[in-house]
């Protein structure tokens, strides 16, 4: 089945300057999750990552944790989110991606949510607290059949090796988190991330990649673009959907913005 999935298809058609954009379910409000979905689309995005709330996300900084806890009392859950995701395929046609921790995962039961994944269309996961070792033992069969791809994420500490392990592992693409610390949007990109990007480019793995964690604007986004397939922006647009008067208007004004050339 992986040979359908829309990931592969992206990444065989568009070789850089993919944007991933990073948003987490029912917020600001509990119903707007494919208005969001749609609008990026329609924006521009190449990938959409739907953060799954969970009360504990430990990766994650303030922002997206803040946003994490508004949605859950706004009365998101995942079965909720599936019921939303019914239908999205008819309108939406880009990779959808699902990312949080395995703990929620698990509570719903692990072949209820791959079955659930594949009926509305989720092409990949994301699930940062799964082992490797773990994944390849218990779940790589069930993924499998289901058609998703399980991405890796790997940050500077990540020794070659590993990342090799990684990259003979990986399916889609390898999330190249951008710096040791939790998620949020920074200014700029430090010489040592760019030492860290430059050693993992040169070792020409067999996956795309894509830089996250730290990218925001036009400027880091087209930094990281020169080292990685593409970039990952998450809290940034989250700040956007706080603030938003509009929610297509912003959304679409500040995606134009990042990929304006």
């Amino acid at each position: 089945m992986s040979q359908d999935n829309r990931i592969d298809q992206l990444f065989q058609q568009k070789k850089e300057r993919v944007l991933n954009v990073y948003f987490t379910a029912g917020y600001p409000q509990l119903n707007d999750t494919c208005t969001i979905i749609k609008t990026l689309q329609q924006s521009g995005a190449d990938l959409i990552e739907i953060g799954m709330p969970f009360s504990d996300p430990v990766a994650d900084g303030p922002t997206i944790q803040e946003s994490n806890q508004v949605a859950l009392n706004n009365g998101m859950s995942l079965k909720l989110l599936f019921e939303q995701l019914k239908g999205i395929r008819e309108e939406v046609s880009i990779p959808i991606v699902l990312m949080g921790y395995i703990n929620p995962v698990l509570q719903f039961g692990i072949e209820a949510f791959c079955k659930a994944c594949q009926e509305v269309g989720v092409d990949g996961l994301i699930l940062p607290d799964l082992p490797m070792q773990e994944y390849l033992k218990e779940y790589k069969g069930l993924f499998d059949q289901y058609g998703l791809h399980n991405i890796f994420l790997i940050t500077p500490q990540t020794s070659d090796d590993r990342i090799c392990e990684i990259d003979s592992n990986s399916k889609g693409f390898i999330y190249m988190v951008s710096s040791a610390s939790t998620t949020g949007a920074k200014t700029d990109i430090s010489q040592s991330q760019i030492d860290y990007f430059e050693r993992v480019k040169q070792m020409q793995l067999q996956n795309p990649t894509l830089i996250g964690f730290g990218i925001s604007n036009q400027a880091t986004f087209r930094q990281a673009c020169q080292y990685a397939s593409g970039a990952i922006i998450g809290s940034a647009f989250i700040k956007v959907l706080s603030q938003a008067q509009n929610l297509e208007h912003d959304i679409s004004g500040f995606i134009q913005e990042v990929i304006s050339q």
